[in-house]
C-alpha cells in the first residue's frame, strides 16, 4: 500500500509539474502509457528489457542494504561487469555457445565482485565509507570503460568509440520471437526468489539480517563474525550487479558502448528501496522503473517534454519513501510517559 500511494503521488506531482511547466499533462501521460505498457511490443521490448538490469542490479543494492552496507557504486561494478564480459566474449569467441554464454555471465558477475571488493578493501583496512569509496568507483569504472572503446577494445576500423560486436554464440537467445526480451529476464526472475528463500529460509540469511538490523547485538549476543557477514554481502552486491552488466551486452546491445547504462545502477537505488529491500517486491519495482523510463523516451518523442523530468520523479518517489518512514517510526515509537497530562510525569522513574 506504501508503494502505491508513492507512485500515485508521483504521478500526481509529475502531472502538476508539467502543467506548471507549460505542458500538455494529459498528452505527456498517455504518452508515458503508450511507450510502457500501452501494447505487447512496448511491454516486452522496451518495459521488461530496461526492467532486467535494474532488477539485477537492485536485488545487490538490496542485499546490501539489508546487511547495513550503503553500496551505491552499482553502476560502477554494472560497467565493470559488461566490460569483462566483453572482453570475454571477443577473446573466446570460438568456443561453444553453451560455454561461451555461461562465462560470459560469469565474467560480468566475477568483475562487479572484484570492483565492490575495492570498497570493501578500503572499508576494512582504512577505515573508508563505502558511500565516498563507491560513488567515486563510479567514475572510475566509467572512464575505464572510455579508456577500453578508445583502445584495446575499440573495433577494428578505429573509428567509433565503441568495442566489435560480440559472437551470436555470445548472445542470450530471445524469449519471444519478433521481441527484444532476452533469456536475461528468466535469469532475473529466477535468482529474485532464490535470494528471498535464502534471506528467510537459512542460516547464513538470518546472520545477515542480524548484522543489518543491530551489528552489536549481532556480535556480541549471536557471537556472528560481522565483518565477514558484511564483506559477503558487499561482495554478492557487486556480483549481481556486474551480472547485470554482461547481462546487458549479451542480451541488448551486443558490444560495450562508452554510454552502454543510462544510469541503471543509480535508478536501481531507488527500485530497492522501492521494494523495501525485499527480493520479491524489488520485482513489480523494477519493472514499475523500467516502465518509466520506456515511458519518458515516448514522452519525448510523442509530447516533446525532456526525458530528464522521470529523473525528477524518481527524487520525488525517494523522498516520499523517506518521510513515509519517518512517520512510521514516529507512530511507532512508545508515547513519553512525561507528555502525558494526568500527573503521572511525577510517577515517571528517572533514568540515569
Amino acid at each position: 500500500m506504501l508503494a502505491l500511494g508513492v507512485l500515485l503521488l508521483s504521478l500526481v506531482v509529475l502531472a502538476g509539474a508539467l502543467h506548471i511547466g507549460g505542458y500538455d499533462a494529459g498528452r505527456a501521460l498517455v504518452a508515458l502509457w503508450r511507450g510502457s505498457l500501452g501494447s505487447t511490443n512496448a511491454l516486452l521490448s522496451a518495459t521488461l528489457v530496461r526492467a532486467i538490469p535494474l532488477l539485477l542490479a537492485g536485488l545487490g543494492i538490496g542485499l546490501a542494504f539489508r546487511a547495513g552496507i550503503w553500496n551505491i557504486g552499482a553502476e560502477g561494478q554494472l560497467l565493470a561487469g559488461a566490460a569483462a564480459a566483453t572482453a570475454f566474449a571477443l577473446l573466446l569467441d570460438e568456443m561453444p555457445s553453451v560455454l561461451l554464454i555461461p562465462g560470459v555471465l560469469a565474467a560480468g558477475a566475477g568483475a562487479g565482485m572484484l570492483w565492490a571488493g575495492v570498497a570493501e578493501l578500503l572499508r576494512r583496512r582504512r577505515g573508508v565509507l563505502e558511500v565516498i569509496s563507491t560513488i567515486m568507483l563510479n567514475f572510475v569504472a566509467l572512464h575505464l570503460v572510455g579508456f577500453l572503446v578508445h583502445g584495446p577494445l575499440q573495433e577494428p576500423t578505429g573509428i567509433y568509440p565503441q568495442s566489435s560486436s560480440i559472437a551470436q554464440a555470445a548472445r542470450l537467445p530471445p524469449l519471444v520471437g519478433g521481441t527484444r526480451l532476452h533469456a536475461g529476464f528468466l535469469i532475473a526472475l529466477m535468482i529474485a526468489p532464490l535470494l528471498w528463500w535464502w534471506l528467510r529460509s537459512t542460516a547464513a540469511g538470518f546472520r545477515l539480517r542480524a548484522v543489518g538490523a543491530n551489528p552489536d547485538a549481532a556480535r556480541m549476543a549471536g557471537r556472528i563474525d560481522v565483518a565477514r557477514v558484511v564483506g559477503m554481502a558487499f561482495l554478492t552486491s557487486g556480483a549481481l550487479a556486474g551480472l547485470a552488466g554482461a547481462v546487458e551486452v549479451s542480451g541488448v546491445t551486443f558490444a560495450l558502448y562508452e554510454n552502454l547504462s543510462p544510469g541503471y545502477g543509480y535508478t536501481a537505488i531507488v527500485v530497492a528501496l522501492l521494494g523495501r529491500l525485499d527480493p520479491i517486491m524489488i520485482v513489480p519495482s523494477a519493472i514499475l522503473f523500467g516502465g518509466l523510463e520506456s515511458g519518458a523516451l515516448a514522452m519525448q518523442r510523442d509530447a516533446g517534454i525532456p526525458s530528464v523530468v522521470v529523473t525528477a520523479i524518481e527524487a520525488v518517489i525517494v523522498l516520499a519513501l523517506l518521510v513515509a518512514d519517518r512517520l512510521a517510526a514516529a507512530r511507532a515509537m512508545p508515547n513519553d510517559p512525561g507528555d502525558a497530562g494526568d500527573g503521572s510525569r511525577d510517577m515517571a522513574p528517572a533514568v540515569v
